[in-house]
């Protein structure tokens, strides 16, 4: 009984010290957001402010076009989120409830693609978007990026939940597959949707590589290139506005995911139930 406590008592504290881990960069970038920037040299890492103020967040709004800057992004998300969900869907249905040869074959190249690297294909896709005049441009950002295999195999692990026999008796009624796609699929597997789309938006949200490798003028940056503008590879002399613009980045994913937690926890899990 005592080796039982002792044991829970050490996971405990293994999760407690890796959660301070996680949490500590946040609270970090919050406190030193409302330093200025001699206390921020003098006090880095005391996470309450001696002299708290909002001169950072009030530079970044008056010097910066940061609604530009937050509406290109969410642009970009939403788009990327949306095109990336559709793919999925349709890819799973047909690798579900069509049979044709290779099938297997078919679902295990789309699923190998998420071991490739990102620097393998980036240089392809540059010189493609750059072929089709698409450099300093959102939609050079977003072209790239219209299927995700990762969201192929959650929703083929959640449609195969689906009884077959209720997909064969609505095309009996005459349905269509993309009215038993939008009618009957969809509805069963809304959590996994959810969570799947708000992976996709905050992954787009937070991607810092390829937009700077397309995007040029500042206003089509989104807010990970807005960021890269007060920090240089000596450490910036910009330290708290790079601060503040990181918690108004992280703003809107933490939010999405603390209203979504439990729908991305359980497809995660529900995902490894069938294989």
């Amino acid at each position: 009984m005592k080796t039982n406590i002792k044991t829970r008592v050490f996971w405990y504290g293994v999760f407690i010290l890796f959660g301070i881990m996680m949490i500590y960069p946040i609270l970090f970038a919050v406190s030193n957001s409302f330093k200025t920037l001699q206390d921020a040299i003098n006090s880095i890492l005391d996470l309450i402010p001696s002299a708290p103020t909002i001169e950072n967040y009030l530079f970044l709004f008056t010097r910066l076009d940061i609604w530009q800057i937050t509406g290109n992004t969410f642009f970009v998300a939403t788009v990327v989120t949306i095109f990336k969900l559709a793919t999925s869907l349709l890819a799973a249905y047909a690798l579900v409830f069509f049979d044709f040869r290779f099938k297997n074959l078919v679902y295990f190249i789309l699923i190998s693609t998420i071991f490739i690297p990102f620097t393998v294909t980036m240089i392809p896709n540059f010189l493609t978007i750059s072929r089709m005049d698409l450099i300093d441009n959102p939609l050079g950002v977003i072209l790239p990026q219209l299927a995700d295999a990762l969201g192929i195999f959650l929703m083929r692990q959640s449609m195969r939940m689906i009884p077959k026999p209720l997909v064969e008796y609505a095309r009996m009624e005459n349905l269509g597959h993309l009215r038993i796609l939008k009618d009957i699929v969809m509805p069963l597997i809304k959590p996994a949707i959810i969570s799947t789309g708000i992976i996709f938006f905050i992954n787009s949200w937070n991607e810092f590589v390829w937009p700077m490798l397309i995007l040029r003028a500042q206003e089509n940056f989104t807010l990970p290139l807005a960021l890269q503008m007060f920090i240089s590879a000596e450490g910036g002399s910009d330290f708290t506005y790079a601060m503040a613009l990181s918690v108004i980045s992280m703003i809107v994913p933490l939010l999405l995911f603390f209203i979504f937690q439990k729908h991305i926890i359980s497809t995660f899990v529900s995902s490894g139930i069938k294989g």
